[in-house]
């Protein structure tokens, strides 16, 4: 099968011939129709994350997907072929359930959930970090009706989802943004925005909110950025950050919880996810569907569109 690697942490991804996966004991084998691509992918392929798993070389980047079970293996009774799946293979070691493939044999207990027969296998590929990531976020903070929440990243793709459950749950949202995307994310439910190119956010925010808001969710911000939006949060509430850059007892000093996030993806947070989807309380973002073969020219072109969201075609 055809595969999407790399040969070593921070090598050049290279389309690859590898051996067909089979399906062993306990285990299905997918013909994946769609993977998802994500920050995360990066992370992987420049070494980022060696420190949390092992890695196996050559490393088949990719962790979202949706697909179809061609094969089980003895002992599996989960799922039989034919079985529509979608889910997140964040799998140790690093690389051995890589989804920018053709193919991929993983346990039947992995986190993989039933595609809805009214969703289709892109948009199903397109949700599992992103969505799972602000559904699981939101969870995290707890009743947020009537608080005022600053996003930070809105209009990427886990922003989009965060943006919209976060509305549907009573926020006041306020989401930073280009310009060009305050429409789309006013549509999901923000009632301001700030345009963090034209304007510093937090000096918009201590304008706008003088008595500082109650919860932060920023997914964009390095550990140098991070205090300053941090400290817009007053005494009672919580910042939360997707990039692990919180002190988390110097905020709990002045009385805010900190929250260090890290998705928890389970088979029931995916059969949310995909029910609110085709229920139409989440819309997706836009997607652009990207050949597995095209994948790292369109990655090196991604500065003229950072927020959209590619969903790879093996």
């Amino acid at each position: 099968m055809q595969a999407l690697t790399v040969s070593e942490f921070g090598a050049p991804p290279t389309l690859t011939d590898l051996p067909h996966p089979k399906a062993g004991p306990g285990e299905i084998l997918v013909k994946i129709s769609a993977a998802g691509v994500n920050p995360l992918d990066r992370s992987i392929a420049e070494g980022r994350m060696q420190a949390m798993m092992p890695a196996t070389f050559p490393l088949i980047l990719g962790a979202d997907l949706a697909g179809v079970v061609e094969a089980v293996g003895e002992g599996t009774s989960r799922y039989s072929p034919g079985d529509e799946v979608f889910g997140q293979l964040l799998i140790s070691p690093l690389g051995s359930a890589g989804t920018y493939a053709e193919y991929v044999a993983v346990t039947q207990d992995a986190p993989l959930a039933r595609v809805p027969s009214n969703l289709d296998a892109t948009i199903a590929a397109s949700l599992p970090t992103a969505g799972g990531a602000a559904l699981d976020l939101v969870d995290a903070l707890g009743p947020l009706a009537e608080k005022t929440v600053l996003i930070v990243g809105a209009a990427g793709a886990v922003g989009s989802f965060a943006t919209q459950l976060t509305a549907q749950a009573g926020a006041h949202v306020v989401a930073t943004a280009r310009q060009s995307e305050a429409a789309r994310l006013r549509s999901y439910g923000a009632v301001e925005t700030i345009d963090y190119a034209a304007v510093s956010v937090p000096d918009a925010i201590s304008k706008a909110h003088p008595d500082g808001v109650d919860v932060l969710i920023d997914l964009a911000s390095d550990a140098n950025a991070f205090p300053a939006l941090a400290s817009l949060v007053r005494s009672g509430g919580s910042a939360l950050t997707a990039r692990y850059v919180a002190d988390l007892n110097s905020l709990a000093a002045r009385g805010v919880r900190g929250i260090n996030f890290q998705l928890r993806t389970s088979i029931q947070l995916l059969e949310r996810l995909a029910e609110a989807v085709v229920s139409g309380r989440l819309m997706p973002p836009a997607i652009t569907t990207v050949a597995l073969r095209d994948l790292p020219a369109w990655e090196q072109a991604r500065g003229d569109h950072p927020d959209a969201k590619a969903v790879v075609i093996p």
